[in-house]
C-alpha cells in the first residue's frame, strides 16, 4: 500500500469518526427537542407555576440560572484571568510555581459532587448562610477557575513576544504593556473561554444541590422590593436553578406532569448550552477581527 492510498484511507477514517460524533450529538439534541416539544411557549418559559397544565412553567428557575451565571462569572473571571496573567508574565520556575500548577490540575480533576459537598461544609454550614445563591456561585466558581486560568495563560502566552518587547522598548512599563497590548490581543481567546465556562455554569447541577438548594421561593419582581428578603436580586436566598429543577422532577416526581415539565426544561437547557457554544465561536471571531484589523 503506497503513501497516497494510506493517506486517503486514514483521511476517510478520520472523517468517518468526525461524522459519527456529529451524528451522535445531532441525535441526542434532536431526541431531547422532540420529547420537549412546545418548550418555547411563553407560559412555560416565563410562568411562575410549576405545573404545565396550570399555565405556568420554569420562569423562576430560568431567572435563577441566569442570575447564578452572572454572580459566578463576577467571581471567577477576575480570579481566573488574574491567575493567568501571573502564570504567563510574572511567575518563575521553581517550587512555588510547581505547587500552583499541581493545585490547578487537582482542582480541574475534582468531581462536581465533591465540590458541592465542600460547599455544603464551608459555604452553607460553616458560614451559617444556609442554602443561598451566593453559596452556589462560589461552588461553581471553584469548578471553573482551573479552565479559565489555563485559557487565560495560553491566550496571553500566544501574544507575540516581539509586540511585548516593542512596547517595553518604547518606554511602557510591564503593567502598561499587559493592560494596553497583551490583554487586548488575548481577549478573543479569553472571551471564548468565558462563554464556554458560562455553558458549564448554566448546566451544572451536582454542586448546586448542596449549596443553592432545591427550592424556588416565590420572588417579587416589583421595584419596591429590590432590597427585601424575597427580592429576586438577593444573593442570600435559596435558588433552585433549571438543571437542579430537572433533577428534582425526575427523582421525586411529586406532580402529575413532572415528566412533561422535565422534558421541556431539558430542551431549554440544551438550547441554552448550544447558544453559549455558538456565541463562543462567533463572538470570538468578531472580537479577533476588531483587534487584529482582519476581514
Amino acid at each position: 500500500m503506497n503513501a497516497k492510498v494510506k493517506d486517503r484511507l486514514w483521511t476517510g477514517i478520520l472523517y468517518f469518526m468526525s461524522a459519527v460524533i456529529v451524528l451522535i450529538l445531532a441525535g441526542l439534541v434532536g431526541y431531547i427537542f422532540y420529547k420537549g416539544n412546545g418548550f418555547l411557549k411563553w407560559n412555560f418559559l416565563f410562568g411562575k407555576e410549576k405545573r404545565v397544565g396550570a399555565g405556568g412553567g420554569i420562569g423562576i428557575q430560568l431567572f435563577n440560572s441566569f442570575y447564578m451565571l452572572i454572580i459566578a462569572l463576577l467571581i471567577s473571571v477576575p480570579l481566573g484571568v488574574g491567575a493567568g496573567i501571573y502564570l504567563a508574565e510574572y511567575s518563575r520556575e521553581g517550587r512555588f510555581l510547581n505547587v500552583i500548577r499541581v493545585s490547578i490540575e487537582t482542582m480541574a480533576s475534582l468531581p462536581s459532587i465533591v465540590v458541592g459537598l465542600f460547599g455544603l461544609l464551608v459555604f452553607v454550614n460553616l458560614t451559617n448562610w444556609g442554602f443561598t445563591l451566593f453559596s452556589g456561585a462560589l461552588a461553581v466558581s471553584i469548578l471553573n477557575l482551573p479552565a479559565l486560568t489555563r485559557v487565560s495563560e495560553n491566550a496571553i502566552k500566544s501574544v507575540s513576544k516581539g509586540v511585548k518587547e516593542g512596547s517595553l522598548a518604547l518606554g511602557a512599563t510591564k503593567f502598561q504593556t499587559i493592560w494596553k497590548i497583551v490583554l487586548p490581543a488575548a481577549l478573543p481567546q479569553i472571551f471564548t473561554g468565558i462563554i464556554l465556562a458560562s455553558g458549564r455554569i448554566f448546566g451544572e447541577a451536582a454542586a448546586l444541590l448542596y449549596t443553592s438548594g432545591m427550592s424556588a421561593p416565590p420572588l417579587d419582581f416589583s421595584l419596591g422590593n429590590i432590597f427585601t428578603s424575597n427580592s429576586p436580586f438577593n444573593i442570600f436566598r435559596p435558588a433552585e436553578t433549571l438543571s437542579v429543577h430537572i433533577w428534582k422532577l425526575n427523582s421525586e416526581g411529586m406532580i402529575s406532569d413532572a415528566a412533561e415539565i422535565a422534558s421541556k426544561a431539558s430542551a431549554v437547557l440544551i438550547l441554552m448550552v448550544l447558544i453559549f457554544n455558538v456565541l463562543a465561536r462567533v463572538l470570538g471571531k468578531v472580537i479577533e477581527r476588531i483587534y487584529t484589523g482582519t476581514k
